[in-house]
């Protein structure tokens, strides 16, 4: 018999449950990236993680036989809603043994979760900010996770979801690319020298990360805004644009990172992250001294890196921005022989200006992730 309870947030015992089950799942798995866990917990505690000051969260854990079988959180993002005039709940954080049933009964217990909130659709998966990853994993099984900024997924996942009705909402694709063999044709070359001749941008470097910490409010805010007409968007809070700037920082390699200047502030940006998955793997979601110390040993030897924000504001992508956003990804890739292999990663298919310029510069679209929606 399955039963599904809802997680007391305030019992480390409950919470301990939940966080470790995918640790029995993906056990030894070699394209499985941990979580840190101490990331999973803070999603879980309303005083600490910026969501809650303006929507909410449940956690649900199914069990047969007194042993934990699946999991799956409830969200409802009011920003969201607010702004696009949707009554969504959201699930994430799901992950089930491949058992239909298990699914079956997290789902319901969701769907009435949601209901009872006055919400007509459930969407997902989709978490509490930007950095969380979309979608449920579908192509690219593969190729390993790249680190907690996608989620992974064994491919029966896709099941469990079709089979209790979800359709296509989105997808998210990432990209491959060798740094080497990576040229932007010649045209979108000159159109970024124009543009920086003409003196409509500039473009930032950073020294360390002081530097760099001097601009995060700007960086954050320009962040928000560059991606205002794709499907996931919804306005960030103050604290929220703070909290995806700290976590930033922890793997950031300012050297890396590059900036466009308009009159002094930010309308786009290159961040480049050095990909420590490996590290995390060896971790096992804890974050102690000496996993602190191995995650930044695996930042000086590890040959990926990751593109997790590339964007430039709206308003001047017709005015040589994506051009110059190309040509520095184009230097970001070349200017550091440690790297051999590179990801964009997940870039929305409503990003279509975007998804067409990749297309253009011959990167190889290699991992689709795909948010599922369901009228309730």
């Amino acid at each position: 018999m399955i039963k599904v309870r809802q997680v007391d947030i305030k019992s480390k015992a409950e919470v301990n449950t939940f966080v470790q089950i995918p640790f029995e799942l993906y056990k030894d798995h070699p394209q499985w990236v941990p979580r840190f866990l101490v990331d999973v917990r803070m999603m879980m505690n309303p005083k600490k993680h910026p969501f809650y000051e303006h929507s909410e969260a449940d956690f649900f854990t199914a069990e047969r036989d007194g042993v934990a079988v699946g999991r799956i959180a409830a969200l409802i993002n009011k920003p969201f809603n607010k702004y696009h005039n949707t009554q969504d709940a959201e699930f994430y954080l799901f992950e089930c043994i491949n058992d239909q049933e298990v699914a079956n009964a997290l789902f319901e217990k969701v769907i009435q979760w949601a209901k009872k909130r006055g919400m007509n659709k459930l969407v997902g998966p989709k978490g509490f900010g930007p950095l969380d990853g979309y979608g449920i994993q579908i192509e690219g099984f593969e190729h390993r996770q790249m680190m907690n900024m996608m989620n992974y997924n064994y491919p029966y996942y896709r099941d469990l979801v079709e089979n209790l009705g979800f359709t296509k909402v989105v997808d998210f694709v990432s990209s491959y690319m060798q740094p080497e063999k990576f040229r932007l044709p010649e045209k979108v070359r000159k159109a970024s020298e124009i543009a920086q001749k003409r003196g409509t941008f500039e473009i930032l470097t950073f020294k360390n990360k002081r530097h760099l910490r001097q601009w995060a409010g700007k960086i954050g805010q320009a962040y928000n805004k560059s991606f205002v007409k794709n499907w996931e968007y919804y306005p960030l809070t103050k604290r929220e644009v703070d909290f995806v700037v700290d976590n930033v920082m922890t793997i950031v390699d300012p050297n890396l990172m590059k900036v466009i200047l308009k009159d002094n502030e930010v309308v786009g940006f290159v961040f480049p992250f050095p990909d420590v998955s490996r590290a995390m793997q060896k971790n096992k979601g804890k974050l102690g001294l000496f996993e602190i110390l191995r995650l930044f040993s695996e930042i000086k030897k590890t040959d990926w890196i990751s593109f997790n924000g590339v964007g430039i504001l709206p308003e001047y992508q017709g005015l040589g921005g994506n051009a110059i956003i190309y040509a520095e990804l184009e230097k970001a890739l070349h200017e550091n022989t440690q790297f051999v292999n590179a990801e964009l990663t997940q870039v929305a298919e409503t990003a279509i200006q975007m998804r067409k310029d990749l297309l253009n510069l011959g990167v190889k679209f290699y991992k689709n992730h795909r948010v599922y929606q369901k009228d309730i």
